[in-house]
């Protein structure tokens, strides 16, 4: 295909800010001609596009006859400044002498650019390799904000594809396009050019080892083959900028995720005591422990990437439109909401609900289990969701039934107690804790587990038991004794209520 046409033009970015007014809407010229005035035209137009630098006359006469004269000397189509005025008697004869009139502010840019498309091919990739230049000079500040510039500086869609379709895309929409033409798209070729009347794509294999698969795609609708061959040149050239800001976005991830990592696990051992530098590095963070809190934990139910699923959640939670924060930690992920006032309660089951459909999104590319802590306030609430929700995700890599996700709420204290000690390490701890009040059949540790499970209440624990008070007593001083340890500190209490039902269960 040669010469220009309408569509074509009007995809260009340095068109002269080109509109149609009047006439047909598209057309098919050998060239344009540029003159400063109607009359320095060449008389023989031979269906050329005439670009006319003078504005155009505001008297109607005057304008009919101008069409006119153009139209019979043989040129197809009329740009000129001020074409936007056409009254409608000079549209209904542009219509019938079948003369497009197009509205032009910058007359010699239309002109140039006119002349690369139908003459200078070269010159259009030239000028597009150019343009992509002055873009690589500008800072990105990660991949989207690179792939942004790209097709700021292009005129075009710029995209990023991989087998599943459109992964991000920027200065237009292919996805709507490709959703019906994905298989025109040849996947084992370096450079590929898709060419359809709806949209043309040029395509170039991203060299990516981190992320195979990929193909960086630059785009437009109604473009004719030297503009898309521009944008395959352009895709080309663009393609290596984008293999490495892939891969220092991936290295920024990795120590953003350590980062992140490593303070929440901090955060956590500090407990509720307030530590300087924790709490500054969590505040540099936007991590504020002030307010309510919803912990969010998902964990793997079989081998999965932490990065891959923390880059999952963090985009899940991000529409919510609530604060969220969320790092890799451990085997998974851990996440919360924070709420500055209290949120009412329809609101928080509403988050709740939000919260589920991002388990069921994340279950189609991951297999992992869910859990919800409840709505916690402060520092030390934070610290508490995130260890409720830890408990119950793991109860939900049980359970089947509920699809893997389970709200703490929805827990009894039993099913808490044994989520907390289901595990490698704690049980044989356990074990060894309670080691010296075994015998005689175990009566001391049946005491303990009865006591701890009464809420340290003698006379409760009496009557369970079926024993008299004071020997509840004297048993409790025995076990203190024995394991050396102090009774009333609520967290010994815990630590021997956990390993109790670790070891009985």
């Amino acid at each position: 295909m040669t010469g220009l046409d309408l569509t074509a033009l009007l995809a260009e970015p340095a068109n002269g800010a080109l509109r149609h007014v009047a006439g047909p809407d598209e057309g098919d010229w050998p060239t344009a001609l540029l003159a400063l005035t109607e009359e320095l035209l060449e008389t023989a137009g031979a269906g050329r596009l005439a670009v006319v630098a003078t504005p155009l006359p505001r008297e109607p006469w005057r304008v009919d006859a101008l069409l006119r004269r153009v139209h019979e000397r043989g040129y197809s189509a009329l740009a000129v400044p001020g074409a936007e005025r056409l009254d409608a008697g000079a549209r209904r004869l542009a219509a019938r002498i079948g003369l497009a009139v197009l509205a032009v502010e910058r007359p010699v840019e239309l002109a140039e650019t006119s002349w690369r498309l139908a003459v200078a091919r070269d010159a259009l990739v030239l000028d597009l390799v150019r343009r992509l230049t002055v873009a690589f000079r500008h800072p990105a500040r990660d991949l989207a904000d690179l792939l942004s510039h790209l097709a700021a500086a292009a005129g075009a869609g710029v995209a990023l594809l991989d087998a599943t379709g459109v992964v991000e895309e920027h200065g237009g929409e292919l996805a709507p396009w490709l959703g019906g033409h994905a298989d025109l798209v040849r996947w084992d070729r370096w450079t590929d050019i898709v060419a359809s009347p709806e949209m043309s794509v040029a395509t170039v294999r991203v060299d990516s080892p981190s992320r195979p698969g990929l193909r960086l795609a630059f785009f437009a609708p109604g473009i004719r083959d030297a503009q898309v061959d521009a944008l395959a040149v352009a895709a080309e050239i663009a393609m290596p900028a984008v293999a490495a800001r892939i891969l220092i976005d991936e290295v920024n991830t990795v120590t953003d995720a350590s980062v992140s990592s490593d303070l929440l696990h901090d955060f956590l051992v500090s407990g509720d005591a307030h530590h300087e530098d924790v709490d500054r590095r969590m505040t540099e963070r936007g991590w504020r422990t002030t307010g309510y809190h919803l912990g969010f934990r998902v964990i793997g139910r079989t081998r999965v990437d932490t990065l891959a699923l923390l880059r999952a959640v963090s985009g899940a939670l991000g529409p919510l439109g609530i604060e969220s924060h969320a790092a890799a930690h451990g085997q998974g992920v851990t996440a919360w909401l924070r709420w500055v006032r209290i949120p009412a309660r329809r609101d928080l089951e509403r988050h709740v609900h939000e919260l589920r459909a991002v388990h069921e999104t994340l279950r189609r590319s991951f297999n992992v289990a869910s859990g919800v802590g409840s709505l916690q306030a402060e520092r030390a609430g934070l610290a508490a969701t995130i260890g409720e929700a830890g408990d119950a995700a793991r109860i939900a890599a049980q359970r089947s039934a509920t699809n893997w996700f389970v709200r703490v709420d929805g827990l009894g204290l039993e099913q808490l107690l044994l989520a907390r000690t289901e595990n490698d390490t704690f049980l044989p701890a356990a074990e060894s804790l309670l080691a010296p009040l075994r015998g005689d059949d175990d009566v001391l540790l049946t005491t303990l587990t009865s006591y701890l499970d009464h809420e340290s209440g003698i006379a409760a624990t009496a009557d369970a038991l079926g024993v008299h008070r004071n020997t509840v007593t004297g048993r409790i001083q025995r076990i203190q004794e024995t394991l050396g340890v102090d009774m009333h500190d609520p967290s010994v209490r815990l630590a021997l209520h956990l390993a109790c039902r670790a070891v009985l269960r």
